[in-house]
């Protein structure tokens, strides 16, 4: 599912208007530029996992676990994916959005940057997903409110051009987290903690 932003469109009025001209050029660095932006909003179907899966597309920047209560901090580049998604079906109880600063994503202090916090009841109790902002990425877009019901790997919302998503939640009895700092996820599909525990 993609959504056709303006910067198509002029670059196809362009091409038309300008081939075979010397604004060729300038139309040709317009088009890589469109090309990137149809990039960055695509929303590929995915496969979802069986589990807690994934809210996020990236790389594990940190995996921690103190007793039950884990934590999972994705950092998104540019080129990832930037739709997230829910690691479990539940009810949204809140969508609550924190003014911050825009430093890099990847650096440990982001957390005080701007953000928006979605709590999630769920059949494992709450979790949290936190949506961070990062130098480039300004603009948050939660497609979910209060009351509404999400399935596992279902859309919660969006980072634009690169930032972090952070979840938290205790692990249900039986289960265990199976993802290090490192590794690479895509939403919905990637598990992040299973009843088959694999480390």
């Amino acid at each position: 599912m993609i959504a056709v932003p303006a910067p198509a469109v002029v670059t196809a009025l362009l091409w038309m208007i300008t081939k075979g001209t010397l604004w060729a050029v300038p139309t040709l660095l317009w088009i890589m530029f469109s090309l990137a932006i149809l990039s960055f909003f695509r929303d590929p179907p995915r496969r979802i996992g069986v589990g807690i899966v994934s809210p996020a597309d990236g790389r594990v920047v940190l995996a921690t676990q103190r007793g039950r209560r884990c934590r999972v901090n994705i950092f998104m580049n540019v080129h990832n994916v930037h739709v997230n998604r829910a690691p479990e079906a539940g009810r949204v109880s809140s969508v609550t959005h924190i003014p911050g600063g825009f430093i890099p994503a990847f650096r440990k202090d982001s957390d005080r940057n701007e953000r928006v916090v979605l709590a999630l009841e769920t059949r494992h109790g709450r979790m949290k997903v936190t949506q961070i902002a990062g130098t480039v990425a300004r603009r948050i877009v939660p497609y979910l409110e209060p009351g509404d019901h999400v399935e596992r790997g279902g859309r919660i919302g969006m980072i634009r051009f690169g930032s972090r998503v952070d979840l938290e939640f205790d692990l249900p009895p039986g289960y265990g987290l199976i993802v290090s700092e490192g590794d690479r996820l895509r939403a919905g599909s990637s598990v992040i903690a299973s009843g088959r525990p694999m480390r």
